[in-house]
Parts: C-alpha cells; sequence; structure tokens
C-alpha cells in the first residue's frame, strides 16, 4: 500500500503534466497556412514599403538628402548598413531594387529561409541608414521578418512546397512561440505605457489625438469632433489591449473572433491616421494567431465558390515554372563525414533552437526595461543593438500628442524676396485647413517631427542645409539663408479658436558651415 501511493502520485504527476504540455503546445502552434499567409503579407509590405519610401529616395537616403553620409557617420556610434557604402542615388536604387525581388521571391515562397533572412539584412541595413524617419511599425516588421527566419514558412502555397512531404498541418517550436510573443508583448508593453497616463485611463485620448490634424485623415479628419464616439473608442481600444493575453489564452473560434477584434480596429486607424503601413503590418502578425478551424473553413468556402482549383493550378503552374537549382555537393559530401555531420547537425540545433530561445529572453528583457521593471546588462544590450531588436511600444504613449504641429520655412532669396522654402510657396503664418495636407508622406511628418523635437540638434542644421541645396537646384533666384520655424495649434479639443505658438528653431546660412546650431 506505502508503495501503491508514490506510484500512484507520479501517476498522476505525469498525467498533469503531459496536460499541461498539451496545452502549451496547443496554445504555441502554427497552421502552416497561417505561416505561408503570414509569408505572403510581409513580402507584399516589403514591396509596398520599398515603393512608398522610394517617392522620397534621394531625400531621405542619399548625400543630396536630410541625412549625408558624413552627417550619419558622425552622428551615429554604429552603423553598419549596406545603404551606407554610397550616398549616391542610383546605388539605393539598385539596393531597393535587390530588396524588392527578395520581397517577390518571399511572396511566392522561393528559396524561403534565405529570402527571409536576406529581405530582414536588407531592412534593418535600410533602417540604419536614417533612424530619422522610422516609427513602431518599421520595428514590428523588421521583428517579425527576424523570427520568420526560424520558421517553416514556405511549406504552404510556395514554389518551395513541391520538394516538401506534407506530413504536417501544424508546426509548434520555438520559433512559433517567439513571433507570436512577440505581438503580444508589442500589445501589453503599450497598455503599461497607458494605464500610466490619465489621459488614456480616464477616455479622453483619442479625443486629445484627433485634434492633432497633421496625424489625421480621411475618416479621421470626419470623426475630430466626434467625442463622444472618441471615448468609446479609447475604452474600447484600451480594454482590447489590456485584455491582449487572450490571444495566447484563447484558443479555436475563440481565439479568431478576439484576433478579429484587433484587426479590426488596426484596419480602422489605416484610414483615419497619417501612422504608414503599422495598421497592415500588425494585421499580418495577428494573421498567425487563427487557428486550423478558420482555414479549414476558408478552403471549405474557397472549395464551394469554385475558386480553390484555379489557385491550385495557378500554384501548380508556378511551382513548373521555377528553376530548380541543384543541391551544393559540398553538404552531401560533409555528410559521409562522421564528425562533419555531427558539426553540422549541432549547427542547425544551434541555429534552430538555442539562437531564437536567446533572442526571446532579450526581447522580453528589452520590453521589461522600457516600462521600468528591470534593466537590460550591457552585453545583452549590445546584441539587442546590433540586431536592432530594441524595442519600446510608445505608440500614443504615456501622453498622446494632442496639438497640431507644422513648420515654416521663410527663406531670403538673392533677389531680397522671400518665399517659403519648405512648401515651395508664398510664407504663410496662417494655421492651415488640413495640418496633414503640409507633410507629403507619412516619412516626413516622422522625420519632421524628430528633427524638430530630438535631443541632437545637427539634424535641424542638416535639413536647413537640403532645403538650401533643394531649391538652388530649382529655381533660377538661389536662397541665401533660411529660418525654420515649427508653429503649434496648442488650443484644447472644446475650444473653438486656435492659439498659435512659434518657435523659433534655427537661423541658416545657406553659404555658411554644414553645422550651424550655436
Amino acid at each position: 500500500m506505502a508503495q501503491a501511493l508514490p506510484s500512484e502520485a507520479r501517476n498522476r504527476a505525469a498525467t498533469a503534466l503531459d496536460s499541461l504540455s498539451r496545452a502549451v503546445h496547443r496554445r504555441f502552434e502554427i497552421d502552416l497556412r497561417a505561416l505561408a499567409a503570414f509569408r505572403i503579407a510581409a513580402g507584399l509590405l516589403i514591396i509596398t514599403d520599398l515603393v512608398l519610401r522610394a517617392r522620397n529616395l534621394r531625400t531621405f537616403y542619399t548625400d543630396a538628402g536630410v541625412l549625408p553620409l558624413e552627417a550619419l557617420f558622425s552622428d551615429y556610434s554604429s552603423v553598419y548598413s549596406l545603404h551606407a557604402i554610397s550616398g549616391e542615388p542610383w546605388v539605393q536604387a539598385v539596393l531597393f531594387a535587390v530588396a524588392g525581388c527578395f520581397g517577390l521571391a518571399l511572396v511566392v515562397g522561393y528559396r524561403t529561409r534565405v529570402a527571409t533572412a536576406v529581405s530582414w539584412f536588407l531592412l534593418v541595413s535600410l533602417h540604419i541608414r536614417n533612424p530619422m524617419v522610422l516609427n513602431s511599425g518599421d520595428v514590428l516588421l523588421r521583428m517579425l521578418l527576424f523570427w520568420g527566419v526560424f520558421l517553416p514558412l514556405g511549406e504552404r502555397w510556395s514554389i518551395d512546397a513541391r520538394r516538401i512531404d506534407r506530413d504536417r498541418s501544424t508546426v509548434a517550436s520555438i520559433g512559433t512561440m517567439a513571433v507570436l510573443l512577440q505581438v503580444l508583448l508589442m500589445y501589453a508593453t503599450n497598455a503599461i505605457h497607458k494605464t500610466r497616463s490619465d489621459v488614456w485611463m480616464n477616455g479622453d485620448a483619442l479625443v486629445e489625438i484627433f485634434q492633432a490634424d497633421h496625424l489625421t485623415i480621411l475618416l479621421g479628419n470626419v470623426l475630430a469632433d466626434q467625442f463622444l464616439l472618441l471615448d468609446i473608442a479609447a475604452y474600447a481600444w484600451m480594454a482590447l489591449i489590456l485584455l491582449s493575453p487572450l490571444l495566447l489564452v484563447l484558443t479555436g473560434y475563440r481565439r479568431a473572433i478576439f484576433a478579429s477584434c484587433f484587426v479590426g480596429m488596426h484596419l480602422g486607424m489605416l484610414v483615419m491616421l497619417r501612422i504608414g503601413l503599422f495598421p497592415l503590418i500588425a494585421v499580418a502578425g495577428l494573421l498567425l494567431f487563427y487557428p486550423t478551424v478558420i482555414w479549414d473553413r476558408l478552403t471549405a468556402l474557397a472549395t464551394r465558390a469554385g475558386i480553390a482549383p484555379d489557385l491550385r493550378d495557378g500554384l501548380a503552374r508556378l511551382q513548373r515554372g521555377a528553376p530548380r537549382l541543384a543541391v551544393p555537393l559540398l553538404p552531401t559530401a560533409l555528410e559521409t563525414v562522421p564528425s562533419a555531420a555531427a558539426i553540422t547537425s549541432r549547427g542547425r540545433v544551434l541555429f534552430s533552437t538555442v539562437v531564437p530561445w536567446l533572442f526571446l529572453a532579450l526581447v522580453i528583457l528589452s520590453n521589461a526595461e522600457a516600462v521600468a521593471y528591470t534593466d537590460v546588462p550591457d552585453p545583452a544590450e549590445d546584441v539587442l543593438e546590433t540586431a536592432q531588436a530594441e524595442q519600446s511600444w510608445r505608440m500614443f504613449a504615456p501622453e498622446p500628442t494632442s496639438d497640431a504641429k507644422w513648420l515654416v520655412v521663410p527663406g531670403e532669396l538673392e533677389n531680397e524676396s522671400e518665399a517659403d522654402v519648405f512648401h515651395g510657396s508664398a510664407v504663410n503664418w496662417d494655421r492651415p485647413p488640413s495640418v496633414d495636407e503640409t507633410y507629403e508622406t507619412a516619412r516626413w511628418r516622422k522625420y519632421v517631427s524628430n528633427m524638430r523635437y530630438a535631443g541632437n540638434e545637427n539634424h535641424q542644421s542638416y535639413f536647413a542645409n537640403h532645403l538650401c541645396g533643394r531649391w538652388n537646384e530649382t529655381h533660377e533666384t538661389g536662397v541665401e539663408r533660411v529660418t525654420v520655424y515649427g508653429l503649434t495649434d496648442r488650443a484644447a479639443p472644446y475650444d473653438d479658436e486656435p492659439d498659435i505658438a512659434e518657435y523659433k528653431l534655427l537661423e541658416y546660412d545657406c553659404s555658411g558651415e554644414f553645422i550651424q546650431n550655436e
């Protein structure tokens, strides 16, 4: 009897551990079709991002722009970027084209792991070339691509799938755990920042944000005066991000419904706020939370609609038409040598298990440091910085933007007349009817915001120097001196009249020193 009790206890413990293991496995497994949809979305986002950035390629990524290589290497200690090998526009154009090709390879799933790794590397390189135009969406995209290197993204709906034995429908690994936790950490960390803000906790945050009409677009401009709706939306968003751990806790249809609430909110942001591709990047990450039951249902719907056969035929033609690269002989030869095979095996384990475990721990530490729960040790900080994996997720938190901000840049011309050399128009000190229209792109808005408030005042000189050069290249009457003013409408949401504050940022002599920030 005495021996039976320990045996029974061991059996119960083993059963409990098995149940726990199955529960964890179920919550961190990802359907291979979800991985395929994520891969396609990521590839399309890379291409779209490149196309959007290309509109300002010369301005943001060449020596004729706002951050020449001279300034980049002077102001940033760690610059390991392919995009920094030259300040010529054609070099940047070639690198953009190469990145686009690898993005396309990701879409069709050709040499998927290589395409993912190279896409991540080129994206990091691009981000390092000009940190002044980056936002949270850029951080999320490069982290999703980083974790994608450790995931079997090419096992479904891809060219690579032609040579893969389909013996599984889902996968659960440290890679799937890391990518799901990455999305959750973004929401959870942002939620902690927001709970430390009275404006967010009392529901007024969106009312204030939507008054900053350098951020609002389309539907956002319509809703700016709908204070009750904005209060309700603020409470709804706070509830969602506070409950974000349910993205992992829930399973099946309940997880899908909860993830769809986030998707709906992000798609709403897309038509209300000028925040670049962030909403679509977040939606791409949320695709990974949709379970097998949803993908089975979508497959059944596609079959009933009669489009499934066409999709299968199109994929088959793509697979037949793609080149088949010969497998290198070296690895095959090495595998005949026991010691070399063992080294290869250990290398695979290191790559697929140890590396993602290490970076997952570092990413969790980085998020904990962002909310002041701990400090990241210096060696870990160096690793995070090198991999561009540092995170803070302060989107509109703790204190959201509430003032509309724009620039006026009067320039003294050679004929003693005056013009706004930033907007290419007459100098106008009145509040623009729509401040968001004063910025050509979301990248321009982000750059101006960082230039205006960044601790490094050199950026204001770089900006003024660029404006001098741009004006003199395109106008017969040159500009001799520019003065950069930042204007802010400080009126409260319920005020009828604007309250304009004017801040003189810099006077710049176009024929003087490159940096003039005294």
